[in-house]
């Protein structure tokens, strides 16, 4: 038996099926915690049916792993390609989708991703990391507008030190706002603020004195204690967002110290502590289903996509991935070049091969990645000596 699982916001829809492609019931389900409980239990009368669905993660994905469901993951692209051969009209609607996924799980489960439950720990890190990202993004958008506010009101207090989001820049900002309460500053003062905030960029209190001089002036006609408090609410708020990247550094380090995956990967040059993390959270669980290297290079999007009809011939970018797991990887391949004799040549042999940056870094990738499914595969961390790819020539 398959079901397949049309699922919405509001309600969904389920519908069973036989091996043979009748019809055995359908139901709609309300998103409720009474609707999903009635439809896991209806679900439970026929054993350990697989559901398809028309996504990889979310409630109602963890709901049906929790309940011991195969879940077979339908892409959106892929099931819309094979809507005619339910009828040329391709129509749309919520039951027959639901019949729809069951009938396609009957005809192509063995070609189809089967979801299986992730480490809890690698989700964590998974959510860690993302959130990490999310607070990353918003920090770069509240300093882009700070830099934007001073250099209308208080060029000067953006010139002074060389990075805005710094703790002695943001508390340089609160003790004077507004180019009015730094008017006194003398260099003596600027080197007793400095030592008072630990300052360690070597530079003398004349030095950053001159800096905020050389600042054009502003022509602002808003009033000091209008500035004032325009500069103070958005120095809180780059703050707070700090702040909270900071909890989670301490966190995602913990927890990336207890990770049973931590000990394969931690040999590999150049990789710190926060890519590992990412590492582990994204391509970790790829890693836990894939059964081949090249469903691995695939999924991580380090692969191309080779298109092969007649005469014509083409080796493209490959789009349709995770593309959290290609930057993971990416950001620590670039790294990885500048420790490691062996990728730095490889890359060289690349580049020297007229491969572009991107392309030179994917190369070099698919190599380590090797490295990585073996590390995987035997449950060996990673030896530079016991893994150094002697298989895997530079010129290859």
């Amino acid at each position: 038996m398959f079901a397949g699982w049309d699922w919405g916001n509001a309600t969904h829809d389920v519908t069973v099926i036989d091996d043979a492609g009748r019809k055995i019931e359908r139901f709609p389900v309300p998103h409720t915690e009474e609707g999903i409980t009635r439809a896991l239990a209806r679900l439970a009368c026929h054993g350990g049916v697989p559901v398809a669905i028309e996504t990889t993660r979310g409630l109602v994905v963890d709901r049906l792993l929790a309940a011991g469901h195969p879940v077979v993951a339908v892409h959106p692209n892929a099931f819309h390609a094979a809507r005619p051969r339910w009828g040329a009209a391709r129509a749309k609607n919520d039951p027959g989708d639901g019949f729809k996924l069951a009938d396609y799980a009957r005809t192509d489960s063995h070609r189809l991703p089967i979801l299986t439950p992730t480490l809890p720990q690698t989700l964590e890190l998974q959510a860690l990391t993302r959130q990490r990202g999310d607070h990353l993004a918003m920090r770069i958008a509240a300093v882009n507008q700070l830099a934007a506010l001073l250099d209308t009101h208080w060029p000067g207090g953006k010139a002074i030190f060389a990075s805005l989001h710094s703790p002695i820049a943001l508390s340089f900002l609160d003790r004077y706002p507004t180019p009015q309460a730094a008017a006194g500053l003398t260099a003596a003062r600027v080197e007793t603020f400095c030592r008072r905030h630990h300052y360690s960029g070597r530079r003398s209190g004349a030095e950053l004195l001159t800096r905020l001089h050389a600042a054009p002036t502003a022509a602002s006609r808003l009033g000091e204690p209008v500035i004032a408090q325009l500069v103070g609410a958005q120095v809180g708020l780059v703050r707070s967002i700090q702040a909270g990247i900071d909890a989670l550094d301490t966190l995602i380090a913990g927890a990336v110290e207890q990770h049973p995956y931590a000990a394969l990967l931690a040999g590999l040059p150049r990789i710190g502590v926060l890519n590992l993390a990412q590492i582990i959270g994204e391509v970790g669980p790829i890693l836990e289903r894939c059964n081949t290297f090249d469903q691995l290079a695939a999924e991580t999007g380090i692969a191309p996509v080779t298109r092969a009809s007649g005469k014509t011939h083409t080796v493209a970018f490959r789009h349709a991935t995770n593309r959290q797991a290609r930057q993971a990887l990416v950001t620590w391949i670039d790294n990885s070049r500048r420790a490691s004799e062996w990728a730095d040549q490889r890359y060289a042999a690349a580049r020297a091969r007229g491969q572009r940056h991107p392309h030179a870094i994917r190369t070099l990738g698919r190599a380590w990645l090797r490295i990585i499914w073996a590390c995987w595969r035997t449950e060996t961390p990673y030896n530079p000596n016991l893994h150094q790819p002697a298989q895997q020539p530079i010129a290859a």
